[in-house]
């Protein structure tokens, strides 16, 4: 008997195998996975081991974690983001991207490469990772230090810029793809028109009831958006503009939503997996025997985005009024290039551009910078104690500002965790003894609820650490859970638990308060060290008979 051998299975399982133990190899020398999984491309490519045979159906997976990726960055993009994101934040984000492509091009020049070509090159090198930056800052626990939250603005504003490079490539694209026909620009241009102006309605009068609708089940959330930014995505491609559009007004048309921060952090371990392929296939595309003359203007390129980049930063951020501490740490962390200045060279090579030299050259830029870039934002303190003297000059006499806006941190005494009727009483409560509360939950209908009464809440996820990483935890006295642990071999996840992981993960060290239906159900172990147990039905069983009997308080079990 003659067993079938699905070539593609095992290729695909052979690849994720070794992306996975490079992986381990680069979570050993403390680098992100983005390296890992180039360098596994190219031990799998033909110039390597020739592991990659199914090369169409990589791509395939290449093009929808492409998809995907822009999916998410579009969530970002709400049409009122512009005008909250600050002066320092649009100052330093557009400085940086504008001293970044203007250098960068001359230096490309300089280093003897067309013109074309350099300024594809210099607008890659405008990108910073937003993926390793949020992940590095998160596990040294500075999302919510001053410069983590400047960071994160001028991150939404290269973001933004990415939007608009890939509009314009696009619309470049297009006009190729007319191949001077004026009726098949013209219907490239009517199809455009046509989905903008069905992605606007939709944004207008179905997205915000849609997604309550579906946000009822998490997992149906998760299929919904994968599949929204699949489709969009595919009839962008249809119409000519292609799937990198498409994707990006999928995630657009839902950023105005108060559902995306659970859609984003949901399909965050999507993306990671996805984009495993998308940097397999990069990796198994280049050649290494042309990297060899590119390896010199790849160190030129690389010092300028390591140097160069924090340089305008802390110049920007000193002017405005901050310190130097402060602008140095900002600084370091555009000191890498992105994924997007990858995806960004693909599309110069689609539309034909540039060649794969260039894309080369910027994946070699890409490994230096990543590769060093973690640890200069690891060891960010230690660097600037030995550089402190020398930055004087990115200081004004009076950094006055920096104190001004470190008042502007939003803080809550308490935070909550399910707003059914227990976590509503519980806040009520709270608030009559003059706390400040902030809710969180998955239930739509429960959000509703709490907002009517006047208390601020967020959709969001307990189980999700993530989601919880990114809370406002800075000066919260307590975090309440008054979400049910509910027992059973059965139970996908024990929510009290991943919360408390969640928790010690983004470095809360406050008071944890943790619900139960019944006492005999608190858990024991080390993990539960500390918690304060609430059983709503013990006591108000207790309550009810103290009324009843008059009696003193009863014992409670356990």
């Amino acid at each position: 008997m003659e067993i079938a051998f699905d070539k593609a299975f095992y290729e695909i399982a052979v690849l994720v195998l070794l992306g996975a133990l490079l992986g381990l190899a680069g979570l050993v020398a403390r680098q992100p996975l983005v390296v890992a999984f180039i360098a596994a491309g190219v031990l799998a490519g033909p110039d390597a081991l020739g592991l990659v045979a199914s090369e169409d159906f990589i791509q395939t997976l290449s093009q929808f974690s492409i998809a995907v990726l822009l999916f998410l960055v579009g969530l970002k993009l709400d049409l009122t983001l512009v005008k909250s994101l600050g002066r320092v934040a649009v100052a330093t984000g557009l400085g940086q991207v504008g001293f970044t492509a203007l250098f960068g091009f001359l230096i490309c020049l300089a280093l003897g490469i067309d013109w074309v070509p350099a300024l594809y090159i210099a607008v890659a090198l405008t990108f910073s990772s937003t993926i390793i930056i949020v992940k590095l800052l998160s596990d040294k626990r500075e999302i919510e230090a001053l410069h983590g939250k400047i960071a994160l603005g001028f991150l939404i504003v290269q973001d933004i810029f990415v939007v608009v490079a890939m509009v314009a490539l696009s619309a470049i694209g297009m006009g190729a793809a007319g191949g001077g026909s004026g009726a098949e620009f013209l219907r490239l241009i009517g199809g455009a028109a046509a989905m903008l102006a069905f992605v606007a309605l939709f944004i207008r009068y179905l997205a915000t009831p849609l997604l309550g609708l579906v946000a009822r089940s998490p997992e149906l959330l998760v299929i919904f958006s994968v599949g929204w930014a699949a489709g969009l995505a595919a009839a962008g491609d249809a119409i000519g503009f292609g799937k990198e559009l498409g994707g990006l007004l999928a995630g657009v048309s839902l950023a105005s939503t108060p559902y995306r921060e659970a859609i984003g952090s949901r399909l965050a371990s999507l993306r990671d997996f996805l984009l495993l392929f998308f940097f397999l296939a990069l990796g198994a595309a280049l050649d290494l025997s042309t990297l060899g003359a590119q390896v010199g203007p790849a160190i030129v390129l690389s010092l300028f985005v390591l140097i160069g980049n924090p340089l305008i930063v802390m110049a920007i951020m000193g002017y405005l009024g901050y310190r130097k501490r402060t602008g140095f740490l900002a600084g370091l962390t555009v000191a890498q290039i992105s994924e997007f200045s990858l995806i960004f060279m693909g599309l110069g090579i689609a539309i034909g551009h540039v060649n794969d030299e260039a894309l080369g050259l910027v994946t070699l830029v890409g490994l230096v910078t990543i590769a060093l870039s973690v640890y200069m934002i690891t060891w960010s303190h230690q660097i600037y104690d030995v550089l402190e003297p020398a930055l004087g000059i990115f200081e004004r006499r009076r950094p006055t500002r920096e104190d001004a806006a470190t008042e502007d941190a939003t803080r809550h005494d308490f935070v909550i965790f399910g707003l059914g009727a227990y976590g509503l009483r519980i806040a009520r409560g709270l608030r009559e003894s003059g706390h400040s509360v902030l809710g969180v939950d998955f239930d739509p209908a429960a959000l509703a609820t709490w907002r009517a009464e006047g208390f601020e809440g967020r959709f969001g996820d307990a189980t999700d650490p993530e989601y919880v990483a990114h809370l406002p935890l800075s000066g919260t006295r307590a975090v309440i859970s008054a979400v049910p642990r509910s027992g059973g071999p059965l139970t996908a996840a024990d929510p009290q638990l991943t919360l408390l992981h969640g928790l010690a993960s983004a470095g809360y060290t406050g008071t944890v308060a943790l619900s139960v239906t019944d006492a005999a159900n608190v858990p024991e172990g080390p993990d539960y060290a500390g918690v304060i147990w609430l059983t709503p039905f013990d006591d108000a069983a207790s309550f009810a008979v103290e009324r009843l009997t008059g009696a003193a308080e009863l014992p409670k079990a356990g």
